[in-house]
């Protein structure tokens, strides 16, 4: 039940390069796809889903050539938008039976899928409270059951923690964590928390064009021993950035961070650290941009 992608272009009449020659293939589980805003993980998303063609490429689900046969796709396929709308002043559980009436769940059995779906995502005790008093998580949530209607076997989510509190985000992505094996979920996001925290499979994208594929646990053993970090006084950033690769600096206590990549010990007070996915996105990010980091990460 793999997805695989075959060299996926998309421009857009403006000119803008959104996807350039991405090749993936992705096997059930969940499948972490990260990268900056604007690196065109939305665009990517939204042409799997069959909202928009590409310029060219391939995309096949099973059995099912994707761009061929779009309507064969959606019947098995759940997708959370970044942005999506619902119906304010609608109840969650009318919304959802509307949902799986679209899907093509039969009259019968849309009250127990509804309920089931609504105690999944910990939505069924305020299942007739209007969604416009839900919390951003709550409808996130909500989304998520939407998505689940029909029983999806490739299900999409973009972005899906952006905004949420920290307890509405574990909270969400305990809930994408004990969906089924068998299915094939894309999380796309620019939260490496995201992806470290749930996938075991991974890639990169930046600027339209693939950075990296594969296991994060592998993936980290290309950058261990090359780490490097060292705090300083946030007035000697900008004088250490000219010295040395800096892929990423953050605050902390007033103190600027600083992470290096060098492949021999840098001296001058760095010390070796072991890395973690971030280090890995950054100093894949830098070497796709020339060396160029945010001021602060």
């Amino acid at each position: 039940m793999t997805l695989r992608i075959d060299g996926l272009s998309k421009t857009y009449p403006n000119g803008v390069r959104a996807l350039n020659d991405i090749s993936l293939t992705i096997a059930p589980g969940m499948f972490g796809l990260l990268g900056p805003n604007g690196a065109g993980k939305s665009t990517l998303m939204r042409t799997i889903a069959t909202l928009q063609p590409p310029d060219r490429g391939s995309i096949r689900f099973r059995d099912i050539d994707v761009l061929a046969q779009p309507a064969a796709l959606r019947q098995v396929l759940g997708y959370l938008p970044q942005e999506f709308g619902l119906y304010p002043n609608m109840p969650a559980e009318a919304i959802l039976d509307h949902f799986a009436t679209l899907k093509g769940v039969p009259a019968g059995e849309r009250k127990d899928l509804v309920g089931g779906l609504l105690q999944q995502v910990n939505l069924y005790d305020v299942r007739k409270k209007s969604v416009g008093g839900y919390s951003g998580g709550m409808k996130q949530r909500l989304g998520i059951a939407i998505a689940l209607a029909g029983s999806p076997k490739l299900l999409i989510v973009d972005e899906p923690t952006a905004g949420l509190d920290p307890t509405e985000r574990n909270r969400f992505l305990n809930l994408l964590a004990d969906i089924g094996e068998d299915v094939v979920v894309i999380l796309s996001t620019h939260i490496v928390e995201d992806v470290r925290e749930l996938c075991s499979q991974m890639a990169i994208i930046n600027n339209g064009e693939l950075v990296l594929q594969g296991v994060p646990k592998a993936i980290l053993q290309e950058v261990r021993g090359r780490i490097w970090q060292r705090i300083i006084p946030r007035a000697q950033a900008d004088d250490y950035r000219k010295r040395y690769q800096v892929i990423s600096s953050k605050m902390s206590a007033g103190d600027t961070v600083l992470h290096v990549y060098s492949e021999a010990a840098p001296g001058d007070g760095f010390e070796s650290i072991e890395p973690d996915l971030e280090d890995v996105y950054f100093h894949r990010l830098a070497e796709a941009s020339g060396g160029r980091v945010p001021v602060e990460a």
